[in-house]
């Protein structure tokens, strides 16, 4: 481990405790050098998962990926990092289940974009815009009747 703030290996463990429901631990680190904290979370490398790409391509799963796209869509919008969290191990949990080796970016998208209607309508819709890859104000008209049904 590194400290993010100034890349010193001299670090402490000062609390750690159980964290999304028994999926990941929760560590608070203390540099030793230049005295930050910062909080760090482990979980177990459960899925040996590729996705499939538009283009055909294979890539490994990265749920931080995931993770960049929704924090993207909830800026600003009363969604805080737990929910967020919460949601990517929902997302996970269900790919686990279905235990395949690869998996289709839609599928993945879909899982994240129903799971994300429920959560936030407006981070929704900002997801969606690049997610369905919107290029008219017909298709933003078009879901937000989806949306008001």
């Amino acid at each position: 481990m590194i400290c993010p703030f100034c890349q010193s290996t001299n670090l402490s463990v000062v609390d750690s405790r159980e964290a999304e429901d028994g999926e990941a631990t929760r560590r608070r680190r203390k540099c030793n050098n230049c005295q930050r904290r910062f909080t760090t979370y482990e979980r177990a490398e459960g899925i040996d998962l590729k996705v499939i790409k538009k283009g055909g391509e294979t890539e490994p799963f990265n749920r931080e990926k995931i993770k960049r796209g929704l924090v993207k869509a909830t800026w600003k919008r009363p969604v805080s990092m737990q929910e967020i969290e919460q949601l990517i191990s929902e997302v996970e949990a269900r790919l686990r289940v279905k235990g395949l080796r690869e998996v289709k970016s839609w599928e993945i998208g879909n899982l994240v974009i129903n799971r994300l209607k429920k959560l936030d309508k407006l981070a929704y819709m900002l997801f969606a815009t690049v997610y369905r890859d919107f290029d008219s104000l017909e298709d933003f008209k078009e879901e937000i009747s989806k949306l008001e049904k």
